[in-house]
C-alpha cells in the first residue's frame, strides 16, 4: 500500500487523531490505525501524529522503531514469510531464502523493485510437518523445492 498523503487518507488520519486527542496512552492505537490506512508509518505520517497529539517527534519515532509490528518502509503487494524455526531450519529454510533471492532479486526484509513482493523471515508458521514452509499472504506452502517455489511464484504473475 502506498503511503501517499491523499486528501482522503489525511482526512481519515485527522478523524482518528481528533478522536484520540487528549487521551493518555493512545499513541500505539493511533499508530496501528495510521499504519492500516497508509500501509506503513512514513516520516510524514509520524510527524503529523506527533504534532496533532502534542508529542515530541522523537517519542513517536521511538515507539515506531521499538515495536516490531510497526513498519517504516512500504511492503509489497504480497508478503512472503519464510519460516526459520527449528524444523524448517533443519529442512532447508536458508536454501528457500537463497532461492527467493535468486528468483526475486531481494533478500530478507526487502521488497522487489516492482513492489509485488516483500520477503521476511518468521520464527514459526506452525506447519512443521510440511517443512520447509513459507506463506504468501495467508496461504501456506510446504515441502518447498526450487521447482515448487518457481511454480508458486508463477501463480502470482
Amino acid at each position: 500500500m502506498n503511503a501517499v498523503m491523499t486528501e482522503e487518507r489525511r482526512n481519515a488520519l485527522q478523524r482518528l487523531l481528533d478522536e484520540h486527542r487528549g487521551t493518555d496512552g493512545s499513541l500505539i492505537q493511533v499508530l496501528h490505525a495510521a499504519q492500516s490506512t497508509f500501509g506503513y508509518l512514513s516520516d510524514e505520517v509520524q510527524a503529523v501524529v506527533a504534532e496533532e497529539l502534542g508529542l515530541p517527534p522523537s517519542m513517536v519515532r521511538g515507539v515506531v522503531t521499538f515495536y516490531s509490528f510497526f513498519r517504516t518502509e512500504p511492503r509489497g503487494e504480497h508478503v512472503i514469510s519464510v519460516c526459520t524455526g527449528t524444523a524448517c531450519h533443519v529442512k532447508g529454510a536458508e536454501r528457500v531464502l537463497d532461492i527467493l533471492e535468486q528468483q526475486l532479486g531481494v533478500g530478507v526484509g526487502d521488497t522487489t523493485e516492482d513492489g509485488r513482493f516483500t520477503v521476511q523471515g518468521v520464527r514459526c508458521i506452525g506447519a512443521c510437518g510440511l517443512a520447509p514452509v513459507m506463506m504468501i499472504d495467508d496461504e501456506v506452502y510446504g515441502k518447498l523445492t526450487r521447482e515448487r517455489i518457481g511454480e508458486i511464484l508463477t501463480g502470482f504473475e
